[in-house]
């Protein structure tokens, strides 16, 4: 056996991949939570994770980031198998998990020195790098602030600087924007550009946010029930799902039968009863369905309380690929805390 196989270099056979995964699978006792998932991530890609609770995200990104051992396949993050040579795979990455993990006594720039002394970053590469990045997450004025004095946002971009200060290539971010205000969200996502440019990052967010998918993802990856359900770019998936506009109505009162008819209005490739007398119509042909339906309605004596037209989604994607509708999951403490710093026991 080679020394590179033995994990003592990174695998030659991953050139341009961040990350590669190959056939993971995970399992707890006989539940199978991730099921033989490929996929790889491009040098400079931010790639975006999505899927309902449960649908195995979470798993997929702690397998990835050495907290949890895999049970089958492999997982190479820049060139480095994490199974064999997780301190190298380690250094390699910054994680940022959906709960909050700065020690809210300590100042800013306590938590992020604290953090680069961990991975072994010299004192003056260390300065450098946290003046560097308390300018480019816009925090430098308040760098001596305490963290429980800042607001969500303000403590959102204190903890992607804290986890960029040891120079990671790649990045990855559990719900980057939960619990954010818009513009807050708006601001974070502006960051997390600037950065990926200024410092050459790859990037891996889980989100639930579909705007927030479309917005900033090169490629994103639609996981349900631990399996990898839909890989493609934000475009290209929109462009998979049947009808090129979505016709959403509620009535007041949807008779027996309401479905079948709405789903024979001209143009109309599938409805979603949502309840609450709420439909979804996936069309081809945005305005020829809505006057239909206006003329449907009007001759069944149904009254429409809201009728509104639009683009496919990535919701209409997630729908079309999962059967159903992404829901805001709740915070996962399970376990995700600072990754393990080089040389300890993974």
């Amino acid at each position: 056996m080679s020394l590179m196989s033995r994990g003592k270099g990174p695998h030659s056979g991953h050139e341009g991949q961040a990350i590669a995964v190959e056939n993971i699978v995970k399992k707890y006792g006989d539940f199978e939570a991730v099921k033989g998932v490929t996929f790889d991530v491009k040098e400079g890609e931010i790639f975006g994770l999505l899927g309902p609770n449960g649908a195995g995200k979470s798993t997929l990104i702690r397998m990835m980031t050495t907290l949890i051992p895999i049970t089958s396949g492999k997982a190479f993050i820049a060139g480095y198998d994490v199974s064999e040579n997780a301190d190298a795979a380690r250094r390699t990455m910054g994680v940022i998990p959906q709960a909050m993990t700065s020690d809210i006594d300590l100042t800013i720039e306590e938590n992020m020195s604290i953090y680069a002394k961990l991975y072994g970053v010299p004192k003056a590469e260390r300065e450098r790098n946290i003046n560097e990045l308390l300018e480019a997450v816009d925090l430098t004025k308040w760098r001596d602030a305490q963290v429980k004095t800042l607001s969500g946002g303000m403590r959102r971009r204190a903890e992607i600087a804290r986890g960029l200060v040891h120079n990671p290539r790649i990045f990855f971010l559990d719900e980057p924007t939960t619990g954010l205000d818009p513009v807050s969200r708006v601001a974070v996502w502006e960051m997390l550009n600037t950065l990926k440019s200024r410092r050459q990052l790859t990037i891996l967010i889980t989100t639930h946010y579909m705007d927030e998918a479309d917005r900033l993802c090169d490629r994103i990856a639609i996981v349900d029930h631990g399996n990898l359900v839909a890989l493609d770019t934000p475009m290209a998936l929109k462009m998979s799902v049947p009808g090129n506009n979505v016709v959403e109505a509620q009535f007041v009162h949807a008779p027996e039968g309401w479905v079948e008819k709405l789903k024979a209005l001209p143009g109309v490739e599938s409805v979603q009863d949502q309840g609450g007398h709420m439909f979804r119509l996936l069309t081809s042909t945005g305005s020829q369905t809505t006057t239909g339906l206006v003329e449907l309605a009007v001759q069944d004596g149904v009254e429409i309380k809201t009728l509104m037209v639009q683009n496919t989604s990535l919701d209409d994607v997630f729908v079309h690929y999962t059967g159903r509708q992404l829901r805001d999951e709740q915070v996962k403490a399970l376990g995700y805390v600072m990754p393990p710093r080089p040389g300890m026991q993974p």
